[in-house]
């Protein structure tokens, strides 16, 4: 008998879809599903949850039949930089606003990497801030108040 290989990252990822589109096709079924031409606000959930648990028994399959690498080390340190910035982002944009907001929030995630010393993170943020503004201030025109109300004298 044939012993099975397994790719032990893609089981896991293939366990996770599983597990989480289970989840949500649970939570859907407690809103109104309504039918394919009048769908309910579950409807479409619905349609996504099992969708990504059928992406999951894919993923699981395809890590039986290929031999993976073992799971390496987490990468802690890009974890307590990366995750951090974008609730910081959203704990000060409504106070002090988009620029600070951004300019913080890419000045964090910036300390994922080791090689990056505080000028170069400065400069960093400030560039990204700076295309931002550009981008989504000047060229889309979305209606955000650069800086908030913590801001102003």
């Amino acid at each position: 008998m044939k012993s099975v290989r397994l790719d032990p990252a893609n089981a896991l990822c293939g366990l996770l879809f599983i597990g989480l589109g289970l989840f949500f096709t649970y939570q859907s079924f407690q809103l109104e599903l309504g039918t394919a031409f009048r769908m309910g606000p579950g409807y479409f959930p619905l349609v996504l949850a099992i969708i990504l648990a059928l992406l999951g028994i894919v993923i699981l399959i395809q890590a039986t039949r290929v031999a993976g690498e073992p799971i390496g080390p987490i990468a802690w340190r890009g974890m307590m930089f990366i995750l951090p910035a974008p609730v910081v982002f959203g704990l000060l944009v409504r106070g002090a606003g988009f620029v600070p907001a951004l300019f913080v929030a890419a000045f964090i995630a910036s300390f994922a990497s080791e090689r990056l010393r505080v000028p170069a993170a400065l400069a960093l943020a400030t560039g990204i801030t700076f295309f931002s503004v550009l981008v989504f201030s000047y060229g889309l025109g979305l209606p955000f108040e650069r800086f908030g109300p913590w801001l102003r004298f």
